[in-house]
């Protein structure tokens, strides 16, 4: 769009003066603008293997993803196990590859593709708990596991494929470290760590450490949203409330005014240099709650757009997405893609990664733009700008399924949004 436009802002959202961003180790140099994929191995291609998986990577890479997240490849337990394949969370070793999946010779030639093509590989991690038939059940002192009254390893929630680990073990603790170095050695770039709340965050805090001593550079990424993840661990955290909110204002029950009091109170809650990755799918909403057009019908490209733009975000494209697949994966079974074919919605997440990578004012964490909204704009429109340095983008969003047209900005330019319409444009 090549009109220059003047623009009349509102009033500045205010970051908390009081935070110290020395606090937080730096960022990874490669991790400010990065997109996130989150691989189901087991559901991508009909062979749910590394080798198949390796040769979708070009096509990942050409849609513009930066960080495959790879869901647990490890073996799984037998005992108790979940439908024919079991959970990808119930692992019985944390170093070597589920034979589903392949060898390890497989894995590694998909990191070794990955690294080629200018990938970063991160491996889904379950420091919470085993199958109830790890080789450490057996192999280790009972009080590397919670166990009951009866000395049965502890079962959490309806989680009965597991067996819960004990951090009051300092030996547990060791092994549980040594486990993710080996992966570190191997050249993995990171985790995304399952259930991090529930892991005592000096764990986290020592084990990074550790860690970042073999590799400086290594993204890490919390299921979890407790702001002190942040502080000397993780580098991102789940936006869950932010997720349920877009299904909320998708299904008319929440709007414009509810999103701005949750960017409002995220910035005050939240360490100012924390990524919050933002989602409208992943392997748990999909197979649980339902697919993004169930949940968010005719708001899908809307809300997928809002992950991409809002302040501190990093989004994620969950495997099936990236051709609009509207399909809950069964968790236990193979259910793979029917086609990967590139579509629509290939287009429409390769323009949202593109955008992304354009604009440094998109940039998470502290490197992020300046936020400001846009006075003028209809009730349920969410209107604002990113801005760093010279670079400027204005986001609109018509956050209802009715078309607003309104005019704005200092020259009273005028836009027209079709229901749950948006912009995304470069402002000269």
């Amino acid at each position: 769009m090549k009109k220059i436009f003047t623009l009349l802002l509102g009033a500045m959202l205010l970051w908390s003066c009081g935070r110290d961003a020395a606090r937080h180790p730096a960022h990874p140099e490669w991790s400010y603008n990065t997109v996130v994929y989150e691989l189901n191995v087991r559901q991508l291609t009909p062979e749910h293997s590394f080798a198949a998986a390796e040769a979708y990577l070009p096509a990942l890479k050409d849609m513009g993803v930066d960080i495959v997240w790879v869901m647990p490849p490890y073996p799984i337990g037998e005992k108790g196990r979940k439908g024919t394949l079991g959970s990808y969370y119930a692992i019985s070793n944390y170093c070597d590859i589920n034979p589903e999946f392949g060898t390890m010779t497989d894995f590694e030639s998909f990191l070794a593709e990955a690294h080629r093509l200018g990938l970063r590989v991160i491996l889904d991690w379950v420091a919470n708990h085993t199958s109830p038939d790890a080789l450490w059940i057996e192999g280790k002192p009972a009080e590397w596991y919670v166990r009951d009254e009866n000395g049965e390893p502890v079962v959490q929630y309806d989680w009965t494929d597991i067996a819960k680990l004990n951090y009051d073990c300092e030996d547990m603790r060791e092994a549980m470290l040594e486990s993710m170095l080996f992966w570190v050695n191997k050249g993995v770039d990171g985790f995304r760590c399952d259930v991090a709340g529930e892991i005592p965050i000096d764990f986290w805090r020592h084990a990074f450490a550790e860690l970042r001593k073999v590799n400086p550079d290594l993204y890490l990424l919390a299921e979890g949203e407790k702001p002190e993840l942040h502080i000397e661990a993780f580098d991102a955290s789940y936006a869950w409330e932010l997720h349920h909110l877009l299904n909320d204002i998708a299904q008319g029950e929440k709007g414009a005014a509810d999103l701005k009091e949750y960017i409002a109170r995220d910035a005050v809650d939240t360490p100012h240099e924390a990524f919050r990755l933002m989602f409208t799918s992943n392997h748990d909403e999909n197979s649980w709650n339902g697919t993004e057009f169930e949940r968010m019908g005719d708001a899908v490209k809307c809300m997928a757009a809002l992950t991409f733009v809002l302040p501190n975000g990093q989004p994620l494209i969950y495997t099936g997405q990236e051709v609009g697949y509207d399909h809950r994966f069964e968790f236990f079974e193979a259910d793979p893609l029917p086609s990967l074919e590139p579509n629509e919605y290939t287009e429409f997440y390769k323009w949202l990664c593109a955008v992304r990578h354009a604009h440094p004012a998109l940039e998470s964490g502290e490197r992020g733009g300046k936020f400001e909204y846009v006075e003028g704009v209809p009730e349920n429109t969410l209107a604002f700008t990113r801005t760093k340095g010279d670079d400027s983008v204005l986001c609109m969003f018509n956050l209802s399924d009715e078309a607003v047209n309104f005019t704005a900005m200092g020259d009273n330019t005028e836009f027209s949004l079709n229901p749950w319409g948006y912009m995304i444009l470069s402002v000269k």
